[in-house]
Formats: structure tokens, C-alpha cells, sequence
């Protein structure tokens, strides 16, 4: 059974923890302003003619209007001296205090104070309406509280003292109309007795009211008639019940009291027949169903399922020892016959049951991380050397460029003969580009046996790249005791499981075409028409993401066992046949919480780290000289934090076991 909504609203307002409070800023402004009018006005004010008032401060909007009529005999507002600044300056900052420590109704009236000495100051009035708010949720939650622990009068009073602040608040009013339903509710009588009038009430025995003493020596069928006879009853024995004789000594009993030692010592039970007369037999199971008056009762099992249903009719059977226990699934009801005793104390386990049901709110808070870096820093030497005769390769590019090479001898940059010359203008230019004198070359030898050696390329690197990112969500799920709730983020990936073609294609008899007499271009499209095979996909949505199963149970000392059940799924990356492969995680378990702790269901989702080095082979391997060799290092890891918090909104059963009672029946009153 669903609370109602009111009661969702008050048990939330109790969860509400302290609230940063953003007043103290607010307050020094105010202070601020409290006392700067005080030191600037007799500054600012300009003179005016002896004898003349001073006229009052006008507002900018009073100054933006156009001038109305003068008034007459107009009065000037009344200055606050400058004692009074001071003293609702000190009102102001001893108010300021007792806000900080949660005080407000005392604050409020500080406030008012202060708003009272010093009336030009607007922060004063503000700051008063402020506290009284404060003052009013204040109460309206200690009334919630009050209502949910049972203590009905201090919620009343609660709520009347915070009408008194604020006449005019919604939510203290229907409060108190809430608390005006329990009250009726509580006024309402079980089900049972609801119905029993319109069938007859049972007959109720209207014994004496009077104390007595018994002092007998007799057999158990005399003592019994002679107790009822004492309380103004005639008693029926049945057969049953023994002669043998008994001693009873009872001093002061009322009837109640009587008639429970009368039948613990004779081992029998009374049924009243009317007002007067009772019928007494021998307390025997096959007795007790011959003679109780047995009654009808149909009960409605609203907001329970069939399961649940078949659970309450074993219930009846089995603990509350009703011999007759019918369940109506279709119309929801359960139809028992029993003594009125036993369906008293149905009605009651009932209700506790349906309307007691505990209520949890999980606060699931999903932190995603992740994080990327690669680094690439230190030296890459070159990879290659190349060794070339000078001679040649000069000759070769110059006999390449014959043109340019007349055109830089015409112009008189160089002379026919200087070669060196003629090629580093050339490359100098850009019209020539080489491999071999790009990097920079070492020559050796002379003439036309003149070598170089070229080096390949270099290149020292810094570079750092690094990205993180962060994402939180956080969600509410309200449950009942042993509600099972899910949560799925994530999305729905498609997946081919099979597919359905038919492998003889039905082609319609079309004459001339699929019989005798087809022409070419017609059996060309014979052809296409019997090739063409419908194929119809099987596909299945499968769930990638996270899905959490949780199923919170409330203990008899407010701590909840969750029943967790979490499960990741993801796709690798590769496939078999077409169809992907998906890795799936998972975790399972209980655990017990205090309400209010978070616990951390999973953590260090996944880590990646690669490492690539660019050397010469056995340098880069020298301790000292490896630093200086080339390398890009790549990390990036994944995290996944889900912190489960559970509060319970709605506790209905008590810490702790019920006092039992336990009657001797070997001993004798007194």
C-alpha cells in the first residue's frame, strides 16, 4: 500500500539535513547599513533657513513623479536618534547570533526590536520575516516528526505555535488537517465491528461489579456454579467437565480476575448464552469449536496479488487457527469464519500489515571518470645514415638543370667553373631540392674520390596531452520493504539472430513469358524475377550499460539489508559470423546498512597503459642515456563509482519485542 502523499511530504522535510546558511553575509551588509545612514546624513544634508523643517527622505520614484499637490499641514517623519541606531545596531548583531544557533523565534523578536528603534533601515523588518520563516518550518517539521512517533498532542501544539507566527502559512494548515484525519481514523472502529450490528451484536453478560472471597472445598462442578452465582450468573455445566474435588482460596477477585482462576484450576472455558446465563464445558479443542459462536467476515486484500493473497488465507489457517479461510482473487477479497477473538486480532495483523508497510529511498549516485594522457618527450637520433661521392651526385644535379645553371653563369652569380657555387645557389633557391644535403653531410677524401656522409633526420619532442572527464547523475528510487527496483542506463544495441528467406520464390504463370513463346528480353526478366529471394531478419535488442536490482529490507532496528544485483554490459569490439561479442560484468550480494550510510558498489571500471621507445639499439639501453631517448607514453582509465545511500522515510515497527506474559497454572490464588 502506497502512503499518502502528505505523509511523503512530512517524512521527507525530516530528512532534511543542516543547510548552509548564506545569512552572515547578509547580516554584515546589513550592519553596514545600519550604521551608515547615521554617519553620512548630517554630511549630505543640505542647509536650510533657520526655523524651517527638515523635509523627509524622498524615494526615486517619488522624485520621478511628477509633484503632486502639497498636503495640507503636512507632518515630518520622525528621525530615530542617534541612541536608538545604536541600540538596534546591538539588537541587530545579538539576533545575528541566536539565527546562527537556530534560535529564531528569540532572533525574530530581536529583529523586531531593532525594526522598532530604528524604522529607516529596511534590513531590520527583512531580516525579522526571515527568522519567523525559519521558525515556522522549524516547527512544522518537529510536528512532523511528532506525528510519526505517535505523540499527536506535541504535534498540535507545534503547529498551533507556528499559526501564531505566520496566520497565513499553507503548510502548518494542512498539517493540522492531516492531524484532524488521524483522528478520525483512529476514532473508526476494526472491520468487524463495523459489520456485527446489521447481524446482532453477541450477548454481553451483565455481571457484578463487586469484589469477592472464596474459600471451597468441593468438587470443580459445584465451585464453578457457585462462583458465576456470586456475580449474579447462573452457570450450565456440561458433562464434560470432572467432579473431582478442588481447594480454592481467592481473596478480593473481580470477575475477570475470578473467572480466569476458575478456569486455569478446572480446565474450562464459559460461552454466554444472554445477559445472565453462561455455558460452561470442558477446554477442549473439539468444545471450543462445538461451542464458540462462530462468525463471518469478509476482509478486502486491496493492492496484494494473487501470491499474496494465498500468503493471508495460510495465515489465517495456520497461525490464527481459523478453520474456514476463502480467497476471492478475482473481487480481491478473503472471506474467514472464526470467534470473535480471532477476528479481532486478524483485523488488527492486518492492518499493520497493509497499512504498515515500510517505506525506503535509495539515493544512487553514478560518478563517472575518465581520463586520458599521453606523453611524448625526449630524443630521436636519426635512424639512417647515407654515404655518396660528391663528385657524382654534383654532376648529377647540375646536368639535371642545365637551364638554371646558364642562367646563374649569364647573370653573373657565379663563374662556369665553381661548382660548389653554382649547387648552393640552387639549393639555396629552392628550384633544387636533395635528400642527401638537406640534414647536413661530413665530407672526407679529395678530388673526385671526395665523400660525405649524410645523417637521416632528427627530432627532440615535449609534448604532453591529457583530458578529463567527469559526470555525475544522481537518482531517487522509492521503494517498499522488499521492493524489488531496477535501474538500467545505457542504450539498446540491435543484434541479428537469424534471418528467414523462402528458397523457392513463387513467380506468377504469365503467358508468353513462363511458358512457350518467350522472347529474349522476356526471359531476362524471367531470370531476375527467380533470382530475386526475400529475406526477412530475426533481430534481438540486447541492453548494453549498467542495470542495478536493488531490493531494500527494513530491520526491526531501522538498519536495511539491500539485495544488490548489478550487471555491465558492453561490446569488445569483435565479432564472430557478424554477430558481436559483448563482455559482461557482474556482482551479487547483501549488505546491511544504517540508514543514511552510502556504501560503494564497484570502483576502477578499467586501465589501459602503453609504452613505445624510439632509440639506437644498446644506447637507448644504458641507464642515464635512456632518459634522453625517445618516448610516448599513452593511460587512460575508466571509472565507474555507484555509492547507494538508503533512508527510511517511513519506519511503522518498533525497535525491540513486545512483553509476553505467562500463567502458572499450578499455583492457587490467594
Amino acid at each position: 500500500m502506497k502512503p499518502h502523499p502528505s505523509q511523503i511530504s512530512s517524512q521527507t522535510r525530516l530528512r532534511t539535513g543542516r543547510r548552509t546558511n548564506p545569512l552572515p553575509s547578509f547580516f554584515a551588509a546589513g550592519l553596514l547599513l545600519a550604521i551608515f545612514p547615521g554617519v553620512v546624513q548630517p554630511q549630505t544634508a543640505s542647509p536650510l533657513p533657520p526655523g524651517q523643517p527638515t523635509p523627509p527622505p524622498s524615494s526615486p520614484a517619488q522624485s520621478a513623479t511628477p509633484a503632486a499637490a502639497p498636503a495640507k499641514d503636512p507632518k515630518p517623519a520622525k528621525q530615530p536618534s542617534g541612541s536608538d541606531r545604536r541600540r538596534a545596531v546591538k539588537l541587530f548583531l545579538a539576533a545575528s547570533k541566536l539565527f546562527e544557533k537556530e534560535k529564531f523565534e528569540e532572533a525574530m523578536r530581536d529583529f523586531q526590536q531593532a525594526a522598532a528603534l530604528d524604522p529607516s533601515n529596511a534590513n531590520y523588518p527583512l531580516a525579522a520575516d526571515l527568522a519567523r520563516s525559519h521558525a515556522v518550518t522549524a516547527m512544522i517539521q518537529a510536528a512532523a516528526k511528532d506525528r510519526l512517533l505517535g505523540d499527536a498532542v506535541a504535534a498540535r501544539d507545534a503547529l498551533a505555535r507556528a499559526l501564531e507566527l505566520d496566520p497565513r502559512n499553507i503548510q502548518a494548515t494542512e498539517h493540522l488537517h492531516e492531524l484532524g484525519d488521524d483522528a478520525l481514523l483512529g476514532l473508526s472502529r476494526p472491520l468487524y465491528e463495523q459489520g456485527a450490528e446489521t447481524a446482532g451484536d453477541a450477548p454481553e453478560l451483565a455481571h457484578s461489579a463487586e469484589v469477592h472471597s472464596f474459600h471451597l472445598h468441593t468438587d470443580q462442578r459445584q465451585a464453578i456454579q457457585q462462583v458465576f452465582k456470586a456475580y449474579g450468573l447462573d452457570a450450565t455445566v456440561d458433562d464434560g467437565v470432572l467432579s473431582t474435588q478442588i481447594r480454592l482460596d481467592m481473596d478480593d477477585a473481580g470477575f475477570a480476575q475470578a473467572m480466569r482462576i476458575v478456569g486455569l484450576m478446572t480446565n474450562s472455558f464459559y460461552v454466554p448464552l444472554d445477559a445472565h446465563r453462561v455455558l460452561v464445558a470442558r477446554d477442549t479443542s473439539e468444545n471450543r469449536q462445538r461451542f464458540i459462536r462462530q462468525e463471518l467476515e469478509t476482509i478486502y486484500l486491496y493492492g496484494l496479488n494473487s501470491t499474496e493473497m494465498d500468503e493471508v488465507a495460510n495465515l489465517a489457517k495456520n497461525v490464527f487457527q481459523m478453520l474456514q479461510a476463502t480467497v476471492d482473487h478475482s473481487a480481491g477479497t478473503i472471506t474467514v469464519r472464526a470467534p470473535e477473538s480471532s477476528l479481532n486480532a486478524f483485523n488488527a495483523t492486518m492492518r499493520e500489515l497493509l497499512d504498515g508497510r515500510n517505506q525506503v529511498l535509495l539515493e544512487v549516485r553514478l560518478i563517472q571518470i575518465a581520463h586520458t594522457s599521453e606523453r611524448n618527450t625526449g630524443v630521436q637520433p636519426p635512424q639512417s645514415i647515407s654515404a655518396f661521392n660528391v663528385y657524382a651526385e654534383e654532376q648529377s644535379i647540375l646536368n639535371g638543370n642545365q637551364a638554371l645553371v646558364q642562367q646563374i653563369i649569364s647573370s653573373g652569380l657565379a663563374a662556369p667553373g665553381d661548382t660548389l657555387t653554382i649547387l648552393g645557389i640552387l639549393l639555396a633557391s629552392g628550384q633544387v631540392s636533395s635528400s642527401l644535403f638537406s640534414n647536413g653531410i661530413a665530407t672526407f677524401g679529395g678530388g673526385k674520390t671526395l665523400s660525405a656522409v649524410a645523417p637521416g633526420s632528427a627530432s627532440a619532442n615535449l609534448n604532453l596531452n591529457s583530458s578529463d572527464s567527469r559526470e555525475l547523475d544522481q537518482i531517487q528510487l522509492r521503494l517498499g520493504d522488499g521492493e524489488v527496483g531496477t535501474l538500467t542506463l545505457g542504450e539498446r544495441y540491435p543484434i541479428q539472430t537469424s534471418s528467414f528467406s523462402s528458397l523457392s520464390p513463387s513467380v506468377p504463370n504469365i503467358p508468353g513469358l513462363t511458358g512457350a513463346g518467350a522472347s529474349g528480353s522476356l526471359t531476362s526478366l524471367l531470370s531476375s524475377l527467380s533470382s530475386s529471394v526475400p529475406n526477412v531478419p530475426q533481430v534481438e535488442y540486447q541492453d548494453l550499460g549498467m542495470t542495478l536490482k536493488a531490493t531494500p529490507k527494513v530491520m526491526r532496528n531501522n538498519d536495511v539489508a539491500l539485495t544488490l544485483d548489478l550487471k555491465i554490459d558492453a561490446l569488445a569490439g569483435s565479432s564472430i559470423n557478424g554477430n558481436p561479442i559483448l563482455n559482461n560484468r557482474a556482482y551479487s550480494g547483501v549488505v546491511t546498512l544504517r540508514q543514511g550510510e552510502g556504501v560503494v558498489v564497484i570502483s576502477d571500471l578499467d586501465k589501459q597503459e602503453s609504452r613505445a621507445i624510439s632509440g639506437v639499439p644498446g644506447i637507448s639501453e644504458i641507464p642515464g642515456l635512456n632518459n634522453l631517448t625517445g618516448k610516448d607514453t599513452q593511460k587512460s582509465f575508466a571509472t565507474l563509482v555507484v555509492v547507494i545511500t538508503p533512508h527510511v522515510i517511513r519506519g511503522t515497527q518498533a525497535a525491540g519485542h513486545s512483553p509476553m506474559m505467562r500463567v502458572d497454572k499450578g499455583t492457587t490464588a490467594r
